[in-house]
Parts: structure tokens; sequence; C-alpha cells
């Protein structure tokens, strides 16, 4: 077998003499192995571009489907808007049907554009069809946020059995019939994010709010609890505990009542909902699957311990 010198151009950055067999067959097979081997994938902008596109691709955020819960709220609008911005599915639970249509509509005009789903938190039967209709529309929920709350504040000699039983089914069992809805399916994934919004006077206390404080006191055990049987499935479980923060409810309060509160606030001023927000998405992100069984107080230094 006869063997000559051959020149091949393989790229303008690369010139490779061989030693190539005559006949064409053998010839065309060495030159295309060369050709893959030396060429384009020598390129440093192809290697740039193409490990950008595989990390892209990577980092890519599959599990994005988003569920708030009490979603029409100051603090449940902001938290909306920011997993919306961050690349989420938003489904924005609501319960009164004009209060959500109005809600959506004044979000449409800013530029936000949310799914809808309306169902009673504190009605284990409500939210399971609510959550199918999700599940058949949208698919399994990946990120829930139980945000819904009320008050009914009074002192305990004053309070009425439903005044009682109205926050526990709104603040607690909404939680527990939430997550009972959702949580076979993140296990079935192996992935899930839960976020339960809490609040301060559930772990200092407030005169009044025995039925609040309890609610949200309960948020806690519920969270570590649960943070411990799922560890191990992807799933992460976390409290999130607000203090004053300026959503129209506390801005309803009289001024002269609101800026006593501020006065009792380190930092001297009100909390923002973007600042809840914030830590909200972050928690539902994936890069926050090392913290579970958590709690977050965000109060201005009102409560430390």
């Amino acid at each position: 077998m006869n063997f000559h010198n051959h020149p091949i151009d393989l790229n303008p950055f690369t010139r490779v003499t061989i030693r190539t067999v005559k006949y064409y067959k053998k010839d065309i097979r060495l030159y295309c192995s060369l050709f893959f081997k030396y060429s384009f994938f020598r390129y440093p902008a192809f290697n740039y571009h193409y490990g950008k596109l595989r990390k892209n691709s990577m980092e890519k955020n599959t599990h994005n489907i988003a569920l708030v819960t009490g979603a029409t709220g100051g603090l449940g609008t902001a938290m909306c808007q920011k997993l919306q911005e961050d690349g989420f599915q938003v489904i924005a639970n609501y319960r009164n049907a004009e209060k959500g249509q109005k809600w959506h509509e004044e979000q449409k005009a800013k530029g936000y554009n949310f799914a809808m789903a309306q169902g009673d938190v504190t009605d284990f039967e409500d939210v399971g069809r609510m959550m199918a209709e999700i599940k058949a529309q949208y698919g399994p929920i990946s990120v829930l946020v139980n945000n819904a709350g009320i008050t009914r504040d009074t002192p305990i000699w004053k309070m009425t059995l439903s005044q009682w039983q109205e926050v526990i089914h709104s603040n607690l069992d909404s939680v527990f019939n939430c997550t009972r809805h959702v949580i076979e399916d993140m296990i079935a994934d192996q992935f899930g994010r839960i976020i339960n919004i809490s609040s301060v006077n559930g772990q200092r206390g407030q005169f009044g709010q025995t039925n609040y404080s309890a609610a949200k006191a309960g948020m806690h055990g519920y969270t570590k609890s649960l943070a411990m049987e799922v560890a191990k499935k992807g799933i992460t479980v976390n409290t999130i505990s607000p203090g004053y923060i300026g959503t129209d409810m506390v801005m309803a309060i009289r001024e002269e009542v609101r800026n006593k509160i501020v006065e009792q606030i380190p930092m001297g001023r009100l909390g923002g909902t973007e600042e809840i927000a914030y830590l909200v998405s972050f928690l539902a992100s994936e890069k926050a699957a090392y913290i579970t069984g958590a709690n977050y107080a965000i109060n201005g230094g009102q409560h430390v311990y």
C-alpha cells in the first residue's frame, strides 16, 4: 500500500499534514475523523457558546407551577408578581368572584397575566376540586404558598366560638387542606416547595389575637414536622413570619395607632410587601434545596430571639 503526504486545511486556525491512504474511501473516512476531532470543536467561540447553551439548559427551572393562596391581598399580590417575574407560572387563588375578577383586571393592566383558581381553602373538598382542575389544565403544582388568612381580633373574654373557628379554619386548617392535596404529586416528582406565611404574632403573641396567634404559631410546628417527613423526597417546607407590613389592611389602621406600632420597630418603619415576596421567590427556587424546617422572621427587629 502506498502512502504520501497530504496537507488538509481543517479550519482557519489549524493546518495539519497527515499521511493518508491512497484509496479514496479510506481517505474520506480519515479526513472526516480528523475534521470532527480537530475542527469546530476546537474553536474557542464554539466551545464558549456550546457550554453556555448547555449550562442554561441545565439551569432551566422545570418545576415552575406555583399556587399562591389568598392571592388578592397585599402580600399575595406582591408574591404573585415576583414569582412571575422570576419565571414561575403563577396560579392565583381567590374566594370572592367579584373581588377576584377586579384584581385580575388590575394586574393585567400592570402587565401581569396570572391564571386564576377560585376555591375556599377552608373547605377540604373544595380545595380538592380546585387542585384537580389546576392539575388537569396546567400540570401538578411544584410550589405551594400558603398565604390565605384573616383576623377576628378581640380579647378572649369577648371572643365568640365563630370568631375562634373562622380564624383557625382560614389560617391553619387551610394549610393542611392545600398541602394534603398536592403532597402526593410532589413526592412522585421528588420535588416540591411549600412556603407557609405565618406572623410575628405567632412567635410573640399579641393582645386580642389569641385565635390568630394560635393559628400562626401552629404553622411553625406543622412546618417543622412536615419538613422532617418529606426531607428525603426532594421537598422543602419553610415558614416566613412577617412583622408589620405596609399592606392595605395595616395602612387602614388609624394613623396614631400605626405610629405607635412603628415606634416599637427598631428600624423605624413598616416592611414592604416586596421584601416578603423576594424571600418567597428564593425559597421557591431550585437553588434553595438545602433549606427546610426553617422560619424566617422579617420584622425590622421588632422580635428577636
